[in-house]
């Protein structure tokens, strides 16, 4: 396991880099929002960044923050918290950007916090109870630590569109 705690942001880049190769594994990067620990499989991070102002486009969602220029590619910037209905806060120096592979393309997640990669075994994930996941499609289910419960993310879930939603106002 690697923790924010132990080392700096720079340290943790550099130990994802060798990590996100390994596509087979069951490692999870987590991370918090509004002090409650998520996590979303390591292979579909591409990168960690210090979070940067995003230059807003309009006619989005409200949990679309814009696009940020990333090394000249323009990549889509989605606030965490505001796509899983947590209230907005203002960023901080802890505040960073989780870079994610997403239909081919990189996409920004901003969260709170960095915390750790932990290993999953599938077989301990538990399923989301109904009233749970009905509520949050976005959680793919929890698993147990020894430092507490994780809810593990769905990222397809969490970066797609609400197109049914979408859909029912159009109709």
């Amino acid at each position: 396991v690697v923790s924010m705690d132990d080392v700096g942001l720079d340290e943790l880049e550099g130990h994802l880099d060798g990590e996100v190769a390994n596509e087979g594994s069951g490692r999870h990067l987590t991370f918090q929002l509004a002090g409650q620990v998520y996590g979303i499989e390591l292979r579909r991070v591409r990168e960690i960044v210090r979070a940067q102002r995003a230059t807003p486009v309009p006619d989005v969602p409200d949990y679309v923050l814009g696009v940020m220029n990333l090394r000249g590619t323009v990549v889509p910037v989605v606030d965490a918290r505001r796509r899983m209905g947590i209230q907005a806060r203002e960023a901080d120096e802890r505040t960073c950007v989780i870079v994610c592979s997403y239909e081919g393309e990189g996409v920004g997640v901003v969260v709170d916090t960095v915390c750790d990669v932990i290993d999953v075994d599938e077989a301990d994930v538990v399923e989301a109870r109904s009233e749970v996941s009905t509520r949050n499609a976005m959680i793919r289910g929890l698993v147990r630590t020894t430092a507490g419960v994780r809810i593990l993310l769905c990222l397809d879930r969490l970066l797609e569109r609400q197109a049914r939603s979408d859909e029912s106002v159009a109709a």
